[in-house]
């Protein structure tokens, strides 16, 4: 988790931008009053002190805004982030649009020195929510997360897929950028194969899997799991069980599994949007923990690095 350092406006294009205490992100435009902002994909820049920091090291020192950012970030390694990938900024959310540009002809940092480090260290991103940001305010980058609904009939379109959309609806209210949600049907080397395309392809943090957890010869998908998995993690799936044992008994027929693959967690859960919903207000409080220790962005609860 990184912070804010500093809010950069300008009114008018070509023109140096001006230092401000806060701003407010308007959604699908950019910043109010900046002249950057439209119905475009570079609605908002990004660019880390820790990179202007340096430049001045062999140049002197600049001014926030010198470069034409939007933000100035302090802790946040974009190099770990690509296109797609969502910020939090208080109650806004930016998605990363493009990471570096074209330096401009009348570049005036590159006239006097030679140099500009925009065009490779600069970040441009577009407003999906908007609110009021300022500095000093913390800005993170949001887990992000796959759903798969594993559905015969849902695949050949004879039956509406209503557990997967719910598991995306629930996800982003917790927080979650939800990267991709696909319907496949129950075949164990296709989600073999799109669990894999997650995980090392992706890179999500996390999988939710819906549907094909029970007796049925065509319910495989514990079988895929277990097979990309490269460690499990047993006691989300049985907090589940134990869990739904209180509301049906029938709870105890799930075969659901969850296991860990590079830095993503796969977790299965039944195929009704009730189990869907129940599963996952009852793991997702504590989930978020666990994904974040696996992405190492939080301590074990011991308080080890």
């Amino acid at each position: 988790m990184g912070i804010i350092k500093a809010i950069c406006i300008s009114e008018k294009r070509g023109t140096p931008k001006t230092y401000v205490e806060s701003a407010e992100l308007i959604e699908d435009w950019g910043v109010k009053n900046d002249a950057h902002g439209g119905k475009w994909h570079r609605q908002v820049s990004l660019l880390p002190v820790e990179k202007t920091e340096r430049f001045a090291e062999k140049h002197g020192a600049v001014e926030f805004g010198a470069f034409g950012e939007n933000i100035a970030t302090r802790g946040v390694d974009f190099s770990l982030l690509e296109t797609g990938d969502r910020l939090s900024l208080g109650e806004a959310v930016l998605e990363i649009t493009q990471k570096g540009k074209k330096c401009h002809s009348d570049c005036e940092i590159y006239k006097k020195t030679g140099d500009c480090i925009m065009p490779r260290e600069g970040v441009f991103a577009r407003v999906i929510k908007g609110g009021k940001i300022s500095v000093g305010m913390a800005i993170e980058s949001m887990l992000t997360a796959c759903v798969i609904t594993l559905s015969d009939k849902g695949y050949a379109g004879q039956r509406e897929d209503k557990s997967g959309p719910l598991a995306r609806e629930m996800l982003e209210k917790s927080g979650y950028s939800v990267k991709e949600s696909v319907i496949l049907p129950d075949d164990k080397k296709m989600l073999e194969d799109k669990l894999m395309s997650y995980s090392d392809g992706l890179k999500v943090n996390l999988v939710i899997t819906t549907g094909g957890t029970g007796f049925s010869e065509r319910d495989i998908t514990p079988e895929a799991t277990l097979a990309v998995c490269e460690r499990r993690a047993q006691g989300i799936p049985e907090a589940i069980r134990a869990y739904s044992m209180t509301i049906t008994k029938r709870a105890m027929l799930s075969r659901a599994e969850a296991g860990i693959r590079g830095k993503t967690l796969i977790v299965n859960l039944p195929g009704s949007p009730k189990a869907v919903r129940e599963s996952l207000e009852y793991i997702l409080p504590e989930l978020e923990h666990g994904v974040k220790i696996l992405c190492a962005r939080d301590k074990e609860c011991g308080g080890k690095s």
